[in-house]
């Protein structure tokens, strides 16, 4: 019953009160960029001053040791991330990849490709960091610990056999990775594409050898290793011996692709990768030969061979990996888009390419020799710009192989038409590497 007042119309209906709404606050989530900047900052601050609570004596010793065991995974969530901007261009131009690469319908995409480099970069920096940390406060074996814990997390979720964390992909990563180790079918586009991208983290290879070494022998967080000639020192035969295989693969690879089609230039492109071995091991014998002999003939022979496998790469990537008549047209997006404004159709991405392909060929030997390897900094941006070369290398080599497909009709087949790798040789003239 509603209260009747004085001034109430006798006549009018008692209608209810309106109903009065009911107001729900919305619960503010934290911003993602801003919590990820504040974990970075705290890193940062967190290894900075772990690292100034060591004598001056050992700070740079100590540095060198963390990113002994930490550079070769930073490198790798790096090269997650290009490789998720390759497949972001890929799906916003008219370029199919999943036909190129074989790929079915579930592939992951560039979003599913960029969170797992999101957490690959969020877990990298805190292990170093709780390394620098417990290190620094005298906890030794705890620090010790740290780099083995993430190795061999990395290693268990590469091969958990259950269908979680993208099985079909680490499936399709670990086939492709045994088919290169292993060259004994006939070799397809991803065979191929992979192994040249291997070939650009040889010295991630060689660091993980130099990790997984003093892991093994338990140096890590030790003095143990700062010998030279000792079995996990800057010495090691091993050194060589990681960084050249790589391009034994593809080396191997060319040679069965040889014998499936019988065509030269499959030849020419193996004496590529041959070229690379001398610059390798001649670089290594500095450490087992006279020192005069060492200067006056193969350190020549060192720079004779570095000369030639440079000029020799940067000349097939031009000519043979890369279609200069129809460049940039990768960039060519389905809708109108900043990236493909600045890059379709432009002229300087042609000199742009091809300078900065030709200058990083001639550093790419430094990261390849043992003997220039002693700053480690140094080292470690010469390994980032040859993976950068790598990265836009990618584009072009896609488009190349786009194009070829193209040129052959093979895009009018639908896709369930299209041959397996393990029904057809796919060592045609359309995939010449």
């Amino acid at each position: 019953m509603h209260s009747s007042s004085p001034f109430q119309n006798p006549y009018s209906l008692p209608f209810p009160d309106p109903p009065v709404p009911h107001i729900t606050r919305r619960r503010s989530t934290p911003n993602p960029v801003v919590l990820f900047l504040i974990w970075g900052f705290t890193c940062c601050k967190i290894g900075w001053d772990s690292v100034m609570r060591m004598s001056v004596d050992l700070q740079d010793l100590f540095l060198y040791e963390a990113f002994l065991y930490y550079n070769p995974l930073l490198l790798l969530t790096m090269m997650v991330w290009l490789w998720g901007v390759c497949l972001w261009v890929f799906s916003q131009s008219t370029v199919n990849y999943a036909k190129i690469f074989d790929l079915d319908q579930n592939h992951i995409t560039h979003r599913e490709i960029w969170k797992c480099s999101m957490w690959m970069t969020i877990i990298v920096p805190t292990s170093m960091t709780a390394y620098l940390y417990l290190y620094s406060h005298g906890e030794v074996s705890l620090a010790a610990s740290q780099p083995v814990i993430l190795y061999v997390a990395v290693a268990l979720v590469l091969v958990f056999p259950f269908d979680i964390f993208y099985l079909s992909s680490r499936y399709f990563l670990l086939r492709t990775l045994w088919r290169i180790a292993l060259p004994l079918q006939p070799i397809s586009f991803p065979d191929f594409f992979l192994a040249d991208i291997l070939t650009s983290m040889a010295k991630v290879f060689s660091d993980l050898e130099r990790s997984a070494c003093r892991m093994v022998h338990r140096q890590v967080a030790t003095i143990a290793w700062f010998e030279a000639d000792s079995v996990c020192g800057s010495h090691s035969v091993a050194i060589p011996l990681v960084l050249v295989i790589p391009y034994i693969w593809r080396l191997m690879q060319c040679l069965r692709q040889y014998k499936d089609t019988k065509e030269k230039p499959t030849l020419f492109n193996a004496l590529k990768y041959s070229t690379a071995v001398p610059v390798i091991f001649l670089s290594a014998l500095k450490y087992h030969v006279l020192p005069d002999r060492w200067t006056y003939v193969y350190r020549r022979l060192w720079l004779f061979s570095s000369v030639v496998n440079s000029l020799y790469s940067f000349y097939w990537d031009v000519t043979r990996d890369w279609d200069l008549s129809v460049f940039t047209r990768i960039f060519k997006f389905n809708k109108p888009s900043v990236v493909s404004n600045l890059l379709y159709g432009r002229q300087w991405v042609y000199f742009w390419v091809i300078g900065s392909n030709l200058i990083l060929r001639c550093t790419w030997t430094y990261k390849l020799s043992a003997h220039l390897r002693h700053n480690y900094l140094t080292v470690f941006m010469v390994t980032t710009l040859e993976m950068l070369r790598r990265f836009q290398w990618i584009f072009f080599r896609v488009e190349n192989e786009w194009n070829k497909i193209t040129k052959s009709g093979f895009q009018q087949l639908p896709m369930v038409d299209i041959p397996r790798e393990d029904e057809e040789l796919l060592g045609s003239t359309n995939h010449n590497v």
